[in-house]
């Protein structure tokens, strides 16, 4: 018996009968939702990377105060929490939205991450406005491997030798990279500096909101709006002592209408993106929402390269695939292991109930 064309023709026969039971629209469906979940996701953290360049370092409006810019995008983050919390106790039927107050024992419980969560969103600016957007992506291609090296510091976190393999090629990649921009007489070095610094501070903030979630019942949304209100707090003194009060001053610009519009549009899209990432991993799954941000940055790679014309060579491409490699065999592997772990640990389960049986 031809046992492969059986299979061919009765998966195809499942198929066809499932159009009349209706199974076949459902999967559209489902399809359907996920790539405009993954759509969405894509164009508004391109967009927001592209917009956050031109409020750092465009020419027109030569405005150099990067705290200042982080800061107003913490304001608007908090604003819309409370415009949503507000709207959900209004229409609870069609806004659903955590209760939100401000309780300064869960503010200080809050605040180790919040240090932690201004770092990355200041070093992440900071590293933008010296780079160019396509370099952007090897400038914070760290992430992964600081990932390894706190998870062993700080959890006592063993990591297998085929993710340390990942994160060699990661390396490889960071280190071309910095060589074809210095060759190219591209590279900022004080860019590069804010990117490693950006890069361990979005691991550190992986690892403690872990500890935090808790306080704030395990709410995202409640722990957004403690974090950016602590940062809103904390960013009034840096921005003193960095003198960016007397550059707001004399900014030519402080009273354009286009100018709040697009830094009101920058905040906006700051809080957007914590939204559609909850919802791309909602919609697929944490390997698959890592998976698409790594395809994300080559695409946001390439767009940067056509929009600003720049010519790059073989060399400096070959280094963004490899970050990008290792990025997605190191999500893969780790998916892989977690999935074994999850199968001991069913196949244990099981091994013990029949044994009760």
């Amino acid at each position: 018996m031809n046992r492969t064309p059986l299979k061919r023709s009765n998966i195809l026969k499942m198929a066809l009968s499932n159009l009349e039971l209706g199974k076949s629209e459902s999967f559209i469906t489902k399809a359907i939702k996920i790539a405009c979940v993954v759509i969405l996701y894509w164009f508004i953290s391109i967009t927001m990377v592209f917009l956050n360049k031109y409020l750092l370092d465009s020419p027109d409006l030569r405005l150099d105060a990067p705290l200042f810019v982080t800061f107003f995008q913490c304001v608007v983050t908090v604003l819309l929490c409370c415009l949503l919390n507000l709207l959900a106790v209004l229409c609870p039927n069609v806004v659903v939205f955590p209760s939100i107050g401000f309780d300064p024992k869960i503010s200080r419980e809050v605040l180790p991450l919040s240090i932690v969560f201004i770092g990355m969103i200041t070093f992440n600016n900071l590293c933008l406005k010296y780079v160019g957007v396509a370099f952007y992506n090897i400038g914070r291609s760290l992430t992964t491997v600081f990932n390894v090296l706190l998870s062993y510091v700080i959890l006592k976190q063993t990591t297998s030798f085929n993710a340390i393999l990942c994160c060699g090629i990661i390396i490889g990649g960071f280190c071309l990279g910095l060589n074809q921009e210095d060759a190219a007489g591209s590279l900022s070095w004080t860019g590069v500096m804010f990117g490693v610094f950006a890069s361990s501070c979005v691991s550190l903030n992986a690892i403690y909101t872990k500890k935090v979630l808790p306080a704030v019942d395990g709410s995202i949304w409640r722990l957004t709006y403690y974090n950016n209100v602590n940062a809103c707090i904390l960013f009034i003194p840096l921005i003193v002592l960095t003198g960016e009060l007397k550059t707001l001053y004399y900014f030519d610009k402080l009273s354009s209408s286009s100018f709040w519009g697009m830094m009101t549009l920058g905040g906006v899209f700051g809080f957007a993106i914590g939204y559609v990432t909850g919802l791309q991993i909602k919609y697929t799954s944490p390997l698959t929402h890592n998976v698409s941000g790594t395809a994300k940055a080559c695409a946001q790679t390439i767009l940067a390269v056509f929009y600003y014309e720049e010519v790059k060579t073989f060399l400096w491409w070959t280094s963004n695939l490899l970050v990008l490699f290792g990025s997605f065999a190191y999500t893969w592997v780790k998916g892989l292991e977690m999935k074994k772990v999850q199968d001991e640990t069913h196949n244990k389960n099981r091994e013990k109930n029949e044994a009760g049986v």
